[in-house]
């Protein structure tokens, strides 16, 4: 079955993206085809249309979704017709050594996969899609590993938000800085991330969730995710981090915003034998600096946290199920409910550091 769609096409770095007829390829065999529901609008995809990240163009953006599969391709054994699924832009294979070693975050067949061909056209020529997805569209194909089955009580909006901010968020804090209770906690950059970070750092029991943003209007949205502190950063942060956390520095520091200047003032904020956390994904040649004395005399801890180094296929049900319990709310998260047309408006905010998460209802 082949089918014309709307989605979301980016043509090269720098362009404006822009809603275009595309054609979706038949679902192979291992493949299903995903109604898509919902999608939030995600830094990532920011940095490919400014060019940080940059895959082959045109594009079609998107990969945090959710939607209900409408069509299984043969030897399908995942899902099936009917289901509510989430996306992950990341699928383990299952077999690689990373995989088979306990780590699926660094799957050695998805990880790093910025874009691929998947059949889709537009005017007849070949289309990319971003992340191995391009979900900023009405329907896609993928790999039935890429798709995560959630229960349809859980509400597609909140759905499509499990498959990437807040399962980095919460992982980072869990399986990555293993975050525990009694210990003090800062956050640098409240995007959907970050605002992930700050209510997984909360729900763990941190004493002091010290969120920090450049922009005063995060205060709020801090405040509704947990933080017990709000700052605004400064070239006196590390300063003003020391002061509230008894002059030593946070026991965590989480840099989600993926730059060399902020990654430095999280190093900065963090106690001697502190652990600092890179969530944010930033380019190539941006350099982080450290001296050798200073990485030496303060024992810290700098490392990343790639998608959380969680087991999509274990934590977002594992997710899902907090929500619908009321666990974990995700109502903060969502602060503008928007349209495909309304994408390119909703990276304009996002480059301004308004809001949070912008989600696409499809």
């Amino acid at each position: 079955m082949t089918a014309w769609f709307n989605g979301l096409v980016l043509r090269e770095p720098g362009a404006r993206p822009a809603v275009a007829e595309l054609h979706l390829p038949e679902v192979g065999p291992g493949q299903v085809r995903i109604k898509v529901r919902a999608a939030g609008v995600c830094h990532s995809d920011l940095s490919m249309v400014n060019g940080t990240i940059r895959p082959s163009y045109p594009l079609v953006l998107g990969h945090e979704a959710s939607g209900e599969v409408v069509e299984v391709g043969e030897r399908v054994t995942r899902a099936a017709v009917g289901d509510h699924v989430v996306l992950n832009w990341q699928p383990a294979c299952r077999n690689c050594w990373f995989c088979e070693g306990g780590e699926p975050w660094l799957c050695s067949t998805s990880s790093g996969v910025a874009s691929l061909e998947n059949g889709i056209t537009l005017d007849g020529v070949p289309v990319h899609v971003g992340l191995g997805l391009g979900a900023f569209a009405e329907q896609v194909v993928a790999p039935e590993n890429a798709v995560v089955r959630v229960p349809s009580e859980l509400d597609f909006e909140r759905a499509a938000l499990l498959g990437c901010g807040v399962l980095t968020g919460f992982g980072a804090v869990r399986n990555t800085a293993q975050v525990a209770a009694g210990e003090s906690v800062v956050v640098i950059g409240l995007g959907g991330v970050g605002l992930s970070v700050v209510a997984a750092a909360r729900a763990a029991g941190a004493s002091d969730v010290i969120a920090v943003d450049v922009s005063e209007a995060k205060k709020g949205l801090a405040e509704s995710a947990g933080a017990t502190d709000f700052v605004v950063s400064s070239d006196t942060l590390s300063k003003e981090i020391r002061g509230r956390t008894s002059g030593r520095g946070a026991d965590h520091a989480f840099e989600c915003v993926g730059r060399a200047a902020t990654i430095r003032a999280a190093w900065r904020a963090t106690r001697r034998g502190g652990k600092v956390t890179v969530v944010g994904m930033g380019s190539n040649d941006d350099q982080v600096t450290l001296s050798a004395l200073d990485i030496f005399s303060s024992n810290r801890t700098l490392r990343s946290s790639v998608y959380g180094q969680a087991d999509q296929d274990i934590e977002i049900p594992s997710l899902a199920a907090d929500v619908l319990s009321g666990k974990l709310s995700l109502d903060h998260l969502i602060t503008d409910r928007i349209t495909l047309p309304e994408v390119a408006e909703a990276f304009d905010r996002m480059s301004r550091g308004e809001g949070a998460r912008s989600v696409v209802i499809i």
